[in-house]
């Protein structure tokens, strides 16, 4: 089902966003990392610390969703806008 027309340049609005949720990913991931040194620079700070935790459960699932989006058309349904 098409929802709507292509932007410019053949960029669509799913693309887009798939693109902004790649750039979310990144900074979870950088954050997790500064979490992850103040826990080593904190040496009693034992394992993964749940703020860490949960911070990598959502870039997973940020890069998920990029992922779902960018499927190779013919997958399923045309989400193309």
């Amino acid at each position: 089902m098409v929802v709507g027309h292509e932007e410019e340049a053949g960029v669509t609005r799913v693309d887009e966003l798939a693109d902004r949720l790649d750039a979310i990913s990144e900074e979870l991931a950088e954050l997790a990392i500064e979490i992850l040194r103040a826990a080593l620079a904190d040496r009693a700070a034992a394992g993964k610390s749940p703020a860490e935790k949960r911070i990598t459960q959502a870039r997973r699932a940020v890069e998920k969703a990029a992922y779902v989006l960018r499927r190779v058309p013919g997958d399923g349904p045309d989400l193309q806008c």
